[in-house]
């Protein structure tokens, strides 16, 4: 899902951001947080955006 990003900005919540998806014709959302320990980046949700 993140191969399809337009963009993204910071989240509400410190620390996340708001992945910026095109997804089945629509626009979605996948909030992340980068886990620098890991060196991984953790999906918190996702989902559609109501147009």
């Amino acid at each position: 899902m993140l191969e399809r990003a337009t963009g993204f900005e910071r989240s509400v919540v410190e620390g996340r951001f708001m992945i910026h998806v095109a997804r089945n014709n629509g626009p979605w959302i996948v909030i992340v947080e980068p886990d620098t320990d890991a060196s991984v980046l953790v999906v918190v949700t996702a989902y559609e955006v109501s147009e």
